[in-house]
């Protein structure tokens, strides 16, 4: 259980950013994983009158609001067209459309959950977070990055010529992942991610020019091969890191068959 003792709803981010540096103070969102907790919270800082709640798409980018939910981010026409359907895949699976409806980008990346398929998704393409003090970082550096009290803004997606596809498997439909895999196919080659290894998501690059041109099943085979190799795993409750091992190469092989080839 929570407790919270003052609550403030914000008018700009620099009352908020003022107000987060007291550590007993908390940025507040979708509150879904911050009520599971048992901690004592001085002031709430609420954030939704910010207007950080939106979508907006231009030639060049996706720039997500923090406060952006994953239902919106899920049935966002422009993004699901630009991902091949991946979003949508990557998102539906978390837990229920009540609990989408009410969880925020935001919570989710600036957690850096290991078990994040949202986090799984956006370090496959050409992702940004904007911090309110710390500028524009890319989401690779991002997740990797000590905790702080700076204030999570927008993320950025650069728009770029890419196939996109996202695999994971659970034991229940719902549950979290035991493992999550998205890929990018660009001009420069395959970027794939692997989630819920179940430490943090870790990005792959074909650093071997295994995929070069069209995808065929030997070039998938020996990049799931290489995948295996590279990606490390470890054991929890969901899975052994044997089996972890196994699926990188299963979901790596099939995500590459699934995008083919760079044309749409």
């Amino acid at each position: 259980m929570i407790t919270i003792k003052e609550y403030k709803k914000v008018s700009s981010l620099e009352e908020a950013y003022e107000l987060n540096q007291k550590k007993t103070n908390r940025i507040i969102g979708g509150m879904l994983w911050t009520k599971m907790s048992s901690t004592n919270i001085n002031t709430a800082i609420d954030i939704s009158g910010l207007g950080l709640d939106k979508i907006e798409e231009n030639d060049n980018e996706f720039v997500i609001g923090a406060m952006t939910t994953l239902r919106d981010i899920e049935t966002h026409k422009g993004f699901d067209l630009y991902t091949d359907g991946a979003a949508k895949e990557a998102l539906h699976h978390i837990v229920g459309v009540q609990f989408r409806n009410l969880a925020t980008v935001g919570g989710s990346v600036f957690g850096r959950y290991g078990f994040s398929d949202v986090i799984t998704l956006l370090l496959s393409l050409d992702t940004y977070v904007q911090l309110y003090k710390g500028g524009i970082i890319p989401l690779a550096q991002f997740i990797n990055m000590p905790y702080d009290r700076d204030i999570l803004v927008n993320i950025i997606v650069k728009k770029e010529k890419i196939r996109c596809a996202y695999k994971s498997v659970r034991i229940t439909k719902t549950d979290f992942p035991v493992l999550a895999c998205s890929a990018t196919l660009t001009k420069n080659g395959v970027r794939m991610v692997f989630g819920a290894r179940p430490g943090k998501a870790v990005l792959l690059t074909d650093t071997e020019n295994i995929i070069d041109g069209e995808i065929t099943e030997e070039k998938a085979e020996q990049f799931a091969a290489f995948a295996k190799e590279n990606i490390k795993t470890g054991s929890n409750m969901r899975g052994s890191a044997e089996y972890r091992s196994h699926l990188v190469s299963v979901l790596a092989k099939r995500i590459l068959m699934d995008m083919g080839g760079l044309e749409k």
